[in-house]
């Protein structure tokens, strides 16, 4: 057993489940502590059967903070998310413009950096294994299911068009709706930029239509566009979040900064977003995991999660950026 600089070397005998001491461990600041259990030697297939780790001694007299159930999400880690502020409420927002940087090292397999979000889906960029990674957009359904295959017709996301590359199909599990991607090997440490339209189409629908910007390609590429019936809206609800969507990586901490955030009105004017509300998840708000944190940083918004950090932002803090003053220059008229 090890913890920290201190390991602690143990022997067992037992053939049925009681409790073996293991010795006293020295913890002197509060935080997450690391204990590995490491298997030197055996006479059977398993090293051994352990149901429960019991702690006590004075370090534990205060509140400690574990997993207590659904260890799915808590193996997860918390998703974070900031909520920015519209300079009025009533604004018709036509477009949603963002820009995202992954700092180096923070690119972790099962991260989903997303950058445009808005009530009816989200739009951003993952990283899917050791040799994938994708730019993914989708749109829910308004028919409330977690299995696509029950939507029924004239409720269902269609397709109106695709960028080149871009797979579409539907996805369940979360909701039900519309999906696209192209897989596309994106760069930690370079600024990767987001822009999404969404608007009324008449017969009470809406369209939405997500573009992406990569230095390395130097143009605005058609992810796809989707058509949402029974809704009848311009964009609302403007949001980014991190999530871990790998059971197996939620010990890895990932970071994604957000910055210059924009949105477009119907009467042709932009506006820069400098407020945002951090909120997280429901495992973080039962204290399952408190590995979570968001904020600004070097003028930038920023969420971090995972990794067992001893950093942690309160939920339902308001951070503030500097204003840049530049609003994106986009040419809508020639986006394909």
């Amino acid at each position: 057993m090890v913890m920290g600089e201190e390991s602690k070397e143990i022997t067992l005998s037992n053939s049925e489940f009681k409790i073996i001491p293991v010795g006293v461990f020295h913890v002197e600041k509060p935080g997450y502590h690391r204990l590995d259990m490491i298997g030197l030697e055996k006479d059977d297939a398993d090293y051994a059967d352990v149901t429960d780790i019991l702690i006590g001694g004075e370090a534990s007299t205060g509140k400690t903070y574990f997993v207590k159930d659904d260890f799915y999400w808590g193996r997860r880690g918390p998703s974070v998310h900031l909520s920015y502020e519209l300079p009025q409420d009533d604004m018709d927002v036509l477009w949603f413009y963002n820009e995202i940087t992954v700092p180096d090292g923070n690119d972790v397999i099962g991260s989903y950096f997303m950058a445009n979000g808005f009530a009816e889906g989200y739009f951003g960029i993952q990283v899917n294994s050791a040799t994938e990674r994708r730019i993914l957009f989708s749109v829910w359904s308004p028919f409330k299911t977690d299995d696509p295959s029950k939507v029924p017709d004239d409720h269902r996301i269609k397709l109106l068009s695709k960028g080149e590359n871009v797979h579409t199909g539907k996805f369940g599990n979360e909701g039900s709706g519309g999906q696209s991607y192209r897989k596309f090997n994106w760069k930690s440490g370079t600024t990767y930029r987001f822009l999404l339209k969404g608007q009324p189409a008449g017969s009470n629908s809406t369209d939405y239509a997500a573009y992406f910007y990569a230095p390395e390609i130097g143009t605005w590429e058609l992810i796809a566009s989707f058509r949402r019936p029974k809704t009848d809206t311009y964009l609302t609800r403007p949001h980014s979040f991190l999530e871990n969507f790998i059971t197996g990586t939620g010990q890895f901490s990932r970071k994604g900064m957000y910055s210059n955030q924009w949105v477009y009105d119907t009467a042709g004017m932009w506006h820069e977003l400098t407020k945002a509300k951090f909120t997280a998840d429901a495992t973080a708000r039962k204290e399952s995991r408190l590995d979570y944190s968001g904020g600004v940083e070097e003028g930038h918004f920023f969420l971090k999660n995972c990794g067992f950090t001893i950093e942690r932002s309160e939920i339902g803090s308001i951070y503030s950026r500097a204003e840049s003053g530049m609003a994106p220059n986009i040419d809508f008229s020639t986006l394909p």
